[in-house]
This record gives C-alpha cells, structure tokens and sequence, in this order.
C-alpha cells in the first residue's frame, strides 16, 4: 500500500509539474559534473606519457601472473569473505561484528562469467566469451599485455587480473572461465587441447 501510495503521488506530482511550478524554487548550487570532468581533463597534459612514462611502466597496467593450464580441469570455490570490521547501525547497534564469516553468492549472483587468460590466448577468449562476459589478462612471465590497446584494437572492453582478485577466486592457471552456480564458483580451466578446439566442440 505504501509504495502504490509514494508511486501515484510521483505521477501526479509530474503531471501537475508539466503544467506549473509548485512551491518555493531554488537554482542548482551543484556544478554540473560533465562540466566538471572536461575541465580537469583540460588540465592534464595530450601524451599521458610524457608525465607517467610509457604505459608498459605503470603499475596499474601489471596484471597478476598466473602458469599455464596444462590441461583441463573443473573446480568449485566457495568465496567466504570475513569482516575486517564491524557493521554498526548509527546508533551504535552491532549487526554483524568483525570477524563474521560469510558467503555473498547467497545474497547476490553474478551477472556475466569471468573469462581469464593470457594475452597470447586473447583470441581464443574473444571466441568462446559472450556479449556480457568480462575479459580479464592475466601475466605470463614478461608477457603482461595492454589492455587499453588491445581493447581498441578488437573493440572489445579488456580489463587486467587484480592479485586481490585473483586471491580471493583461489585462480591458479589460465586459460580459465569463473561462472556462478548456485552459491558457488565454477573454475573451468583448459588445456592446450581445448583451446585448439574451435567454440563448441569438445567440450
């Protein structure tokens, strides 16, 4: 009843809006944020590197290493995450104390799988990912890859592993698919042989 009351109230509040004004106004004292945003992006110099280097220097840009999957192989990860602190109400109220152990897929799913792999399997990835899949790079060795160009190179958003990340899905080779089933990750890691396979086959 509360939330059909607050909904028909907001519609006639706008159908009376587009005929007059009701009530006191006051012009916006927010600046507008594109505004904003174009202003300081004025402020910094057109060749990033010349301030921060190439970016093959940044930390940023240094993906979290992972060995190759020597073959193929199904994991399930359970990602428990633990408090570092409590959660407190405003009136001081503990609801959950710090140390309290949880797993978020019960309250969340993911939306998209993680496709993870190294820069020399990008094309592979770029096959068997789907439109809303993440692509995230993974080092091997020297070879760490740049995400901004090959991004603008396939047309396709590419992001680089975290050591966080890759810590916290218990990742420990690549190529790999992390998938949500239930209140589990699936790891789906594949050998030579699958990635030789074209989408579909095989497995």
């Amino acid at each position: 009843m509360i939330v059909g009351a607050i909904a028909t109230a907001a519609i006639a509040q706008e159908t009376v809006g587009r005929q007059s004004t009701i009530g006191r106004t006051w012009p916006i004292a927010e600046p507008d944020a594109l505004a904003e945003i174009e202003a300081k992006a004025a402020t910094l110099p057109r060749d990033m590197s010349s301030k921060f280097g190439p970016r093959s220097r940044w930390s940023a840009m240094k993906a979290a290493a992972l060995p190759v999957a020597t073959a193929d192989r199904t994991r399930t990860v359970v990602p428990f995450y633990t408090l570092e602190f409590d959660i407190q109400l405003p009136d001081g109220k503990v609801v959950y104390p710090k140390g309290f152990t949880f797993n978020p897929l019960t309250y969340v799913k993911l939306p998209q799988r993680l496709v993870i792999v190294h820069p020399r399997d990008l094309a592979w990835a770029l096959k068997v990912a789907r439109p809303s899949d993440f692509i995230l790079l993974t080092a091997l060795g020297k070879e760490n890859g740049d995400p901004i160009a090959l991004g603008e190179k396939t047309g396709r958003a590419i992001y680089i592993l975290e050591e966080r990340v890759k810590e916290r899905l218990g990742l420990v080779a690549a190529p790999v698919i992390v998938a949500q089933t239930g209140t589990s990750l699936v790891l789906t890691e594949f050998g030579p042989k699958s990635r030789a396979m074209r989408p579909g086959e095989g497995r």
